[in-house]
C-alpha cells in the first residue's frame, strides 16, 4: 500500500514539473525574449544585412592599389509591392520598363517572401535621388554595399576582379553566399577572397505601413557588425609595374621581376592588359563582352600570360643546362668545343649565328654558342654510367624540372600552368626504342618540345642568383595587422647543384651584357653589374619571340628578371633593353637621362600580330548562291621595326616593307594558351 501511495506523488510531482517547464517556457517566449517577438513581428521587422568593405590592397611600398567606393543596391520583397508608379521608378533608376519587367520576374522566381536585388550599384547620385522618394515604392528598400576601386586603372592581372555569386559559389559557401553577393572571380582577389571579403552584419530594422525606415529594432540589441576584410600587402613595387605596362603597351608578351631571396614578385606584367575598373559597376557585363570579343581584341585579353603563356625559353635554357654540364662532370669551366657556324647531329645541321671557333664555357654563354650548348647537352645524354642515351634522358629531364620547368612553381594566383617538358615514354611510344640524344637535340638549345612560362623563366634567374636555390614565387608578403606569411612562402628549395657551378655560368652571363662581345649589351646598367642571357625564339607562325632573363646586381642581387615580346625578333632587340630600364628604375629608383629618349621610344612601338582581312563582300551569282564563298584571304604587309636607338642618340623613324611572299593564314603568337 505504502508502496501505490509514493508512486502517487511521484506521478503527480512529475506532472507538476512538466507544466511547469512548459508554462516558463511560454512566459520566456512571450514576454522575457524578443527573439520570437521578432520572427512574430517579421511582417514589419526586416534583416537587412550590412556588406563589409574588402580589404584594401597595397604594394610593397604600402601604397594603395585597390580601395572601396560606396554603391547601393535597389532590394525588393514582391510579396509586399503595391501598386505604385513604375514609370516614376524607372526614371529615377535610369532603366526601361523591360529591365523592369525582367528584373521584377527574376525577384518573384527567386522568392516572393524574401529580398531580391532588383537594380545593382547604384551611384551616390541615384541613390539620393530615390531616398526622398522610397515610401512611395512599397516592397522596395535600399542597401549599402562597397566596390572597388582602381585608382592607378593598372595591373588588372594580378588584382583579377569580383563579381556576383554563381549557383555553385553559393552552395559552396556553407550559407554564407546569397543570390546578389560578390566573389573574387579572379586574380588576387580570388586567390585571396576569404581574407579580404570580411563578414556581413545584420541589421534587424523597423518599417512602418508607409514602407519608411523607423531604426534599428530595440536599439541594435539583436543587431551584429560587418566586419571588415583583412589588409593585405602584396610584393609589387608599383613604380616598375606601371612602367612595365607602359613598354609593353601595343605589344604582346610579359614582364616578371622577382626578389631573388625572398621569392616575391616585383612585377606582373601581361600585355595586352585591361583597366581593372571597367569589371566593376553596372556595365562590367557588358565590358567583358568586348574584353573578350576577338574582332575586337584578338589577342586574348584575359589570358594571363606570366603563368600561362607558353614559350620555348631558346637561349635562355643555355646557363641551366651548362650547369647541368658542370655538376655531372662533363664539362669544367676550361672546355673548349669547336663552332664553324653549325653543329651536325647525325645527317642534321643546327646553325649557330656566328663562328666562334675554338670557344670555352663562359664566352659561349657570352656570345650564345649554340654549337657549344649542343655538345653541352650531347655530353650529357651520352654519358657511360647511364645504360641507354634514353635512361641518360629520363635523368636529364628531372634534374631539369627541379628547376621549375614542367612544373607549377605554387604562385598564389589561379591557373597557373606547368609548362611543357616530356619525359622518355613520351619518346618511347613515339619512336620505340629507335631515339637518341640526335632525336631531341633541339632541347639543349631550349626549342623544340620545351615550353615554359615567364615566370618560370624569371625563377630560373633567381636560381642562379641564389647559387642553387629558390623561394616560391608569390604576390602576397603580408595579411593582417600581425603581417601572416604562408610558410611555404619562406622556406628554400634546392636544385641539386653545387654552388661552387655557378659562378663560372654566372661569369658568362655577365659578359652577355657587359663585355663588348656579348648579346645583351645594350642591357649594361652604370654602375651596376647586371647579369643575362638573350633569346631569340623561333616562332613558325611569324616572327621570332624576343627573350631576356637577368638578374642584378651580381653580387648580393635584388631583381631576377623575364622579359617576352612576341614577334619582336632578336632578344637584343626589345627584351633585353626593356629588362634593362625595369631593373635601373627599381634599383636606382629612375632611368639614366641618356637612356630616357630611348624609353620614350621604346613605349611608343607597336609589335602586334598581322590581323586577318575581312572577306570581300561578293555579291553571288544566282547558281553559287547555295555554294560557300572559296576565296582566298590576304594579309596586310607586316611592319618591320628598328632596333631602339641607342643611348643619347634620336631614334630612327618605322619604316615599313612589304613581304616578299603573302602566306595565306594570320601571324599569330605561338605557344599562347588558347
Amino acid at each position: 500500500m505504502d508502496n501505490l501511495f509514493n508512486r502517487k506523488y511521484i506521478i503527480q510531482g512529475l506532472f507538476i514539473a512538466v507544466a511547469l517547464i512548459l508554462l516558463g517556457t511560454l512566459f520566456y517566449i512571450q514576454v522575457a525574449s524578443d527573439k520570437y517577438f521578432l520572427s512574430a513581428e517579421s511582417n514589419v521587422l526586416r534583416k537587412i544585412y550590412t556588406f563589409p568593405a574588402r580589404g584594401v590592397i597595397l604594394d610593397r611600398n604600402e601604397k594603395i592599389l585597390v580601395q572601396n567606393e560606396p554603391v547601393y543596391d535597389l532590394m525588393v520583397i514582391p510579396n509586399q509591392v503595391k501598386e505604385f508608379d513604375t514609370l516614376s521608378l524607372i526614371n529615377i533608376i535610369g532603366i526601361d520598363m523591360k529591365r523592369f519587367k525582367k528584373s521584377f520576374n527574376k525577384a518573384t522566381v527567386q522568392s516572393r517572401y524574401q529580398p531580391s536585388i532588383f537594380e545593382k550599384q547604384l551611384s551616390v547620385q541615384i541613390y539620393a535621388a530615390l531616398s526622398e522618394q522610397l515610401s512611395r515604392f512599397p516592397g522596395f528598400f535600399v542597401q549599402s554595399r562597397t566596390v572597388r576601386y582602381y585608382p592607378d586603372s593598372a595591373a588588372g592581372h594580378f588584382f583579377g576582379y569580383v563579381k556576383e555569386v554563381s549557383k555553385k559559389d553559393i552552395e559552396e559557401s556553407n550559407g554564407y553566399y546569397r543570390p546578389g553577393d560578390y566573389i573574387g572571380k579572379a586574380g588576387v582577389e580570388k586567390q585571396y577572397n576569404d581574407v579580404l571579403r570580411g563578414e556581413k552584419g545584420i541589421i534587424n530594422m523597423l518599417y512602418d505601413a508607409r514602407n519608411v525606415p523607423k531604426g534599428s529594432y530595440a536599439e541594435g540589441k539583436f543587431d551584429t557588425l560587418a566586419k571588415s576584410g583583412e589588409r593585405v600587402v602584396s610584393s609589387l613595387d608599383f613604380r616598375i609595374q606601371k612602367l612595365g605596362e607602359e613598354l609593353m603597351k601595343n605589344k604582346v608578351g610579359s614582364i616578371v621581376a622577382i626578389e631573388p631571396a625572398t621569392g616575391e614578385i616585383l612585377a606582373f606584367v601581361s600585355s595586352p592588359g585591361y583597366d581593372p575598373n571597367l569589371m566593376v559597376g553596372r556595365q562590367q557585363g557588358n565590358n567583358y563582352m568586348d574584353l573578350i570579343n576577338l574582332d575586337k581584341n584578338p589577342n586574348r585579353v584575359f589570358t594571363v600570360r606570366p603563368i600561362q603563356g607558353y614559350y620555348s625559353p631558346g637561349s635562355s635554357f643555355k646557363p641551366l643546362d651548362a650547369l647541368l654540364g658542370l655538376q655531372e662532370g662533363v664539362i669544367d669551366p676550361n672546355t673548349t668545343f669547336n663552332c664553324p657556324g653549325y653543329y651536325m647531329a647525325g645527317n642534321h645541321r643546327v646553325k649557330c649565328e656566328h663562328v666562334d671557333g675554338n670557344i670555352s664555357l663562359r664566352k659561349g654563354l657570352a656570345r650564345s654558342c649554340n654549337t657549344y650548348a649542343l655538345y653541352v647537352f650531347q655530353k650529357l645524354l651520352t654519358q657511360k654510367k647511364f645504360k641507354s642515351q634514353r635512361i641518360a634522358y629520363e635523368e636529364w629531364q628531372k634534374k631539369v624540372r627541379k628547376f621549375g620547368i614542367g612544373e607549377k612553381l605554387g604562385v598564389d594566383l589561379p591557373a597557373e600552368r606547368t609548362g611543357n617538358l616530356y619525359a622518355a615514354d613520351h619518346y618511347n611510344k613515339k619512336y620505340g626504342n629507335r631515339w637518341g640524344y640526335t632525336t631531341v637535340i633541339s632541347l639543349g638549345i631550349g626549342q623544340g618540345e620545351m615550353d615554359a612560362t615567364p615566370l618560370q623563366m624569371a625563377n630560373i634567374m633567381a636560381i642562379i642568383a641564389n647559387k642553387g636555390f629558390y623561394v616560391k614565387p608569390h604576390l602576397i608578403k603580408a595579411i593582417g595587422e600581425n603581417k601572416v606569411i604562408k610558410k611555404e612562402y619562406a622556406r628554400k628549395n634546392y636544385v641539386g647543384v653545387d654552388a661552387r657551378h655557378f659562378d663560372p655560368v654566372i661569369d658568362g652571363m655577365q659578359d652577355a651584357v657587359n663585355a663588348p662581345w656579348g648579346t645583351a649589351r645594350q642591357s649594361a646598367i652604370e654602375n651596376i653589374l647586371m647579369c643575362g642571357k638573350t633569346g631569340t625564339v623561333q616562332n613558325p607562325r611569324g616572327k621570332n619571340h624576343s627573350v631576356f632573363i637577368g638578374f642584378a646586381p651580381r653580387d648580393n642581387p635584388k631583381i631576377a628578371i623575364a622579359v617576352v615580346v612576341e614577334n619582336a625578333g632578336y632578344g637584343s632587340s626589345y627584351a633585353a633593353p626593356i629588362a634593362s630600364y625595369i631593373a635601373e628604375k627599381y634599383l636606382k629608383d629612375s632611368i639614366a637621362v641618356n637612356k630616357r629618349a630611348s624609353v620614350e621610344w621604346m613605349k611608343k612601338q607597336v609589335i602586334l600580330p598581322v590581323p586577318k582581312k575581312p572577306k570581300p563582300k561578293l555579291k553571288p551569282l544566282l547558281s553559287d548562291s547555295l555554294k560557300k564563298d572559296s576565296a582566298s584571304k590576304s594579309l596586310s604587309p607586316a611592319k618591320v621595326l628598328p632596333a631602339p636607338a641607342a643611348a643619347g642618340t634620336t631614334p630612327s623613324a618605322i619604316t615599313t616593307t612589304v613581304p616578299s611572299k603573302i602566306v595565306t593564314s594570320p601571324v599569330k603568337p605561338i605557344h599562347i594558351i588558347k
